[in-house]
Formats: structure tokens, C-alpha cells, sequence
């Protein structure tokens, strides 16, 4: 799939997309240096190997680069940027059991919005999926001729 590039500068400057989760009990935070193997381990149980390399590569960024959706002490979500390159969102997911509330929404906007407050004018969504998803949320466009892009020549196969 192809690359997506957001305009930061054209988001809001707010965080009121936490509010309706919190109501749920459902906290949307930065991970921090404890649950760096668990997380590790939870993202390559649930989704991949690669995925969960770049999510470590997050976390070991200071101040770290990745979010996490929890509620009562159980991981529901990720979603992380600057992990494969500068500027780059990305992985994120969510457990399939907690998928339709919001969750992945509310990560990326989290996400965005850091970046943004870091003094990033743009976003790129690597080797997006959900291309209409990311387009509706964050007005994302497609980066012409931008497939396989970074990931050219990846050694990691899953």
C-alpha cells in the first residue's frame, strides 16, 4: 500500500477525543519503561514480529513516542510515530475485541497531536491499510508512487 501524509498544521489544537473513553474507563496514555516488554510481547502476539521491533524502537525514545489504551489494567490498543523514521505514525493497533469504541481513533489523534506540539508540520502514514479510515479522521492523503517507499529492501519477513 502507499504512503499518506497529514497536515498537522490543519488540526485542532486540542485533546477533547480522551473525554468520551475516559467516561468508558478507558485511559489513553504514554506507555512507560515498566510495560516495555510486556507491550513488546502483547503487539507480537496480537499482530507481528515487525511490529512489535517497532514499538521497542519507540519506546526507547525520549521522551518515548508510543501511546497505549488501557482500561482496569488490561492492554487495549497502540499506536506509535517516529518508530521506522522521523515524521513516520506508526504501527498501531487494536485488539480485536475492543475494536468499535474509538480506541484507534483516539490513538492516532494522540499521536498526531504530540507530533504537532513537537513542531512537525506533516505526518507520513507508512504502507497504510485502512487508507479511507486515516482520510476521514486526520484528512490523510495519498503520496503518489511512494510504494514500497522506507520499506524497500525490509529484511524482516513475518
Amino acid at each position: 500500500m502507499a504512503d499518506m501524509l497529514v497536515k498537522l498544521y490543519n488540526l485542532p489544537d486540542e485533546w477533547s477525543f480522551i473525554a468520551p473513553l475516559k467516561e468508558k474507563g478507558i485511559s489513553i496514555r504514554k506507555a512507560i519503561g515498566p510495560e516495555h516488554l510486556f507491550l513488546t510481547n502483547w503487539v507480537e502476539t496480537h499482530f507481528s514480529k515487525g511490529w512489535s521491533s517497532e514499538v521497542s524502537a519507540a519506546l526507547g525514545n525520549r521522551p518515548t513516542t508510543c501511546f497505549v489504551a488501557e482500561q482496569n489494567g488490561e492492554l487495549l490498543g497502540f499506536a506509535c510515530y517516529d518508530a521506522t523514521a522521523l515524521g513516520f505514525f506508526g504501527p498501531t493497533g487494536v485488539h480485536p475485541q475492543a475494536r468499535g469504541q474509538g480506541i484507534g481513533k483516539a490513538l492516532l489523534l494522540a499521536c498526531m497531536a504530540d507530533m504537532k506540539l513537537k513542531g512537525y508540520g506533516y505526518a507520513i502514514i507508512g504502507d497504510v491499510g485502512p487508507g479511507e479510515f486515516y482520510q476521514k479522521v486526520v484528512d490523510a492523503s495519498e503520496i503518489k508512487d511512494s510504494f514500497p517507499g522506507i520499506y524497500r529492501g525490509n529484511v524482516a519477513k513475518e
